[in-house]
């Protein structure tokens, strides 16, 4: 999902607050499937290259796959795949599918959009994920061109792909919109146009969208009668309103006019205990960067102390952080990655359960205060003063920073915690330039892997913005994608051991899982969530009163 790069509200192409509403007219009427669904914020782009988020267009624009339920693979527009042996080389057959204007989708569309995306003029945020394909990274680096991808037509129907090094989780990844085809006979005569308008488009997916002129606040997906299953189809119309509060939204829900809702952390306080509650929590968990970097050179000392990282984490009372900002305790963290994203393949127990160390996560004021003392005396002075950057767009960010600084004053003695909060784009940019000592941020999984997560402090990765480097986990990390990308459970523990190897360092110290709760009705069946990657999945949402 966006990368969030400091903790701010979940927004994406798309990636709306639910809200959903039928009408009062008969069941048996086709009218009666429609959703009113309320977003929270304005769409910013439908050019699936250039797009920072795919909350729900996946039911706009199909892949190879799309995510059903538990975000589980399915395939898509591909009716059948198949690797070889050393899972280097990927072969998907079309089905007879096309465009929403009634336009055959082939092998070519999805080797010019491949192309299209790491091309380094289109600048798409996302092109760094197409760097394990052959010559990826060299493309989007501008050091080759982009017909070397690895990605040809083998013939109208066959798209054959070759990977630089095995994909454990390549069939989700190519559940990601920004896999699937685009048609270029429609981005060249856009041209500019391209993406900016709901009518300067065609649909690979389930829906079409309708009404949105680049700029307001409502439009519509409507069933898409060329895609090909469109029989399974039940939903004929999605609208969407921008309904930014959710005080508002609340209210409408109230009043019966709305039939799903987001609940703010005040509103959830009240409704914890309802009926029609739902958790539609994407996998996202809010932690502390520390910048390796740091251009004043004492701060660089204190940050790079590993003695002084792990005085602030065993120094934060999570779960009184937790129930600050939820209103209720949730599952402790455990580590960078949340509960519910990925399962072990042999066990199925939660990663989240296998990560964790019993001493870097919990609170321990002695400890901490011991850890903090080793570190003062090896950097040679009494007093540590740091600042935190945090976004104002984010409504949990005034409680999170004043708990922060709050609770590392009073269990560090000398310590002072300087608060920087900035508006979100101002605090992105920051945090991208390296230009902070920490701060706030959050990470949101683009797909059902641990390594969406641990791919971040890894060296020289594009997120990276703290550049941690740590011998150990970059070579477990590198050992789960070489090595031992062939054997699950093999490059499970890789990550495992990584993962543990971030605690222990504290390369980044998790804070909580971000939660979100929705309140609704019980008429609105059968929507499918996912936790990472496409968010929402209407293929088969239906009505029934």
């Amino acid at each position: 999902m966006k990368k969030l790069l400091v903790a701010s509200a979940m927004t994406a192409l798309a990636g709306v607050t639910l809200a959903a509403c039928g009408n009062n007219s008969s069941n048996n009427d086709a009218k009666t499937q429609t959703l009113n669904l309320a977003a929270t914020s304005q769409l910013s782009t439908l050019d699936i290259s250039t797009s920072t988020g795919y909350g729900s267009t996946g039911n706009a624009f199909s892949s190879f796959y799309k995510l059903g339920d538990d975000g589980k693979p399915e395939l898509d527009l591909a009716q059948s795949a198949k690797t070889s042996k050393d899972g280097k080389t990927w072969t998907f057959k079309l089905r007879d599918a096309k465009w929403s204007n009634g336009k055959d989708i082939t092998a070519n569309d999805f080797v010019y959009s491949w192309r299209r995306t790491v091309k380094p003029a289109t600048k798409a945020e996302y092109s760094y994920l197409f760097n394990d394909v052959e010559n990826g990274e060299a493309i989007t680096n501008g050091k080759m061109n982009p017909d070397k991808l690895g990605i040809k037509a083998l013939n109208k129907h066959t798209v054959q792909i070759k990977l630089t090094k095995p994909i454990a989780y390549f069939k989700t990844l190519m559940a990601y919109p920004l896999f699937g085809p685009q048609d270029q006979a429609t981005v060249k005569k856009y041209g500019d146009k391209y993406g900016t308008n709901a009518k300067y488009m065609v649909y690979s997916g389930p829906f079409s969208i309708e009404g949105w002129n680049g700029t307001n606040d409502t439009w519509s997906y409507v069933k898409n009668n060329n895609y090909w299953d469109a029989k399974d189809i039940k939903l004929k119309k999605i609208n969407y309103t921008v309904v930014a509060n959710p005080t508002t939204s609340l209210n409408l829900y109230n009043q019966g006019k709305i039939d799903v809702t987001a609940l703010s952390s005040e509103q959830l306080k009240n409704y914890k205990n309802n009926s029609e509650l739902h958790d539609y929590s994407y996998s996202m968990t809010t932690f502390l960067r520390y910048n390796f970097n740091d251009p004043d050179e004492q701060n660089r000392k204190i940050i790079n102390n590993k003695n002084i990282r792990k005085a602030i984490s065993l120094a934060i009372d999570r779960d009184q952080l937790n129930e600050s900002i939820l209103g209720f305790n949730t599952k402790k963290i455990t580590g960078f990655v949340p509960y519910g994203l990925a399962n072990d393949p042999k066990t199925g127990k939660d990663f989240a359960d296998q990560q964790g160390n019993k001493d870097s996560l919990a609170y321990n004021k002695k400890l901490a205060k011991q850890y903090y003392e080793k570190g003062l005396k090896e950097l040679g002075i009494k007093n540590v003063s740091l600042s935190l950057m945090a976004s104002t767009d984010d409504s949990n960010t005034p409680v999170a920073t004043q708990y922060l600084k709050a609770q590392l004053e009073s269990v560090l003695p000398g310590f002072t915690l300087n608060l920087r909060t900035i508006p979100g784009k101002l605090a992105s940019d920051n945090a991208t330039k390296g230009n902070f000592e920490i701060s706030l941020s959050s990470w949101g999984g683009d797909f059902k892997d641990p390594i969406t997560f641990l791919q971040i402090p890894e060296q020289n990765t594009p997120y990276n913005f703290g550049k941690y480097n740590d011998t150990k986990f970059n070579a477990l990390l590198k050992k789960a994608g070489t090595t031992d990308a062939n054997d699950a459970s093999k490059r499970w523990q890789d990550l495992i051991d990584a993962s543990k190897e971030l605690n222990d360092d504290q390369g980044i110290s998790p804070l909580y899982q971000v939660r979100t709760y929705y309140l609704q009705k019980s008429y609105v069946k059968d929507v499918i969530h996912n936790t990472a990657g496409p968010q929402w999945n209407y293929t088969k949402t239906f009505i029934k009163k």
